[in-house]
């Protein structure tokens, strides 16, 4: 076995094992794209990790709080994480033990799609696959200046907005629509119902995720500028990116304004 060194999305070096047989991943929307590309090397996942559904992995527990002890007894040539997702202190714990670690920064498509490139043929080892090659030309091209404004609920009770710095933001500013939220000073403000009617936005985006807004579940407080959307087309980086940009245009109702 052959290791060589290269800076992960946060500039620390990572020893990068070869050949590359045994891989955990602690992101969900990552996980979805080791196994859509190279599934022969997934060993590990957390249990957030809903896609492919027929994924059949070791559970590590959640992204918030993976099992450091029993990663480490898996002995995994390399631990995928993301700075957002995953905790500074896991990934330091799983370090200091030995383990490789590639901590990905995403905030934003463009990030999300070389972030990617780097994974699969620098960390990884392996082309980048034709799905991210779809996924770029699907958002290719300079985003449209903004006709629709939204406000993008990630939570209720008590509700909370998509705010400054957020992949979702940059995912709609992609179809021509500006975040509500996008200029405030929290990632993700908490806000009064009565401030989220007030924003002066066409559209209310109800993601599936993480708070499950369904029919009888969010839409009836903001009658028809609601818009339910599945939430992995709005937040993931991974084979979904390739067919968002129409999907998502199709759920918003942009294609009729």
């Amino acid at each position: 076995m052959t290791v060589r060194e290269a800076p992960d999305d946060m500039g620390a070096p990572v020893p990068l094992r070869r050949p590359l047989r045994r891989v955990v991943c602690l992101v969900p929307s990552l996980t979805e794209a080791v196994a859509a590309t190279v599934p022969e090397v997934l060993v590990g996942a957390t249990r957030w990790c809903a896609h492919p559904p027929d994924l059949r992995v070791e559970r590590v527990r959640g992204t918030k709080n993976p099992d450091v002890r029993r990663i480490k007894e898996m002995a995994p040539d390399l631990v995928i994480a993301n700075k957002e997702e995953n905790r500074e202190l896991d990934v330091r714990r799983l370090r200091e033990a030995g383990v490789p670690v590639w901590v990905t920064v995403v905030e934003s498509v463009g990030e999300a799609l070389s972030s990617l490139r780097r994974l699969f043929e620098t960390a990884l080892g392996v082309p980048a696959p034709g799905w991210l090659e779809a996924a770029a030309d699907a958002f290719g091209g300079a985003p449209p200046a903004p006709r629709t404004r939204a406000v993008v609920c990630i939570w209720r009770d008590p509700w909370m907005a998509v705010g400054r710095d957020n992949f979702a933001s940059d995912v709609l500013r992609h179809l021509g629509v500006s975040n509500a939220f996008g200029d405030h000073a929290d990632r993700y403000p908490r806000l009064t119902l009565d401030g989220i009617r007030s924003a002066e936005a066409d559209l209310v985006v109800l993601p599936d995720e993480p708070y499950p807004f369904a029919a009888g579940d969010g839409p009836e407080e903001f009658g028809p500028r609601a818009r339910l959307v599945t939430g992995r087309l709005l937040t993931w980086y991974g084979p979904s990116l390739a067919d968002a940009p129409q999907r998502l245009r199709e759920e918003l109702g942009l294609t009729r304004r």
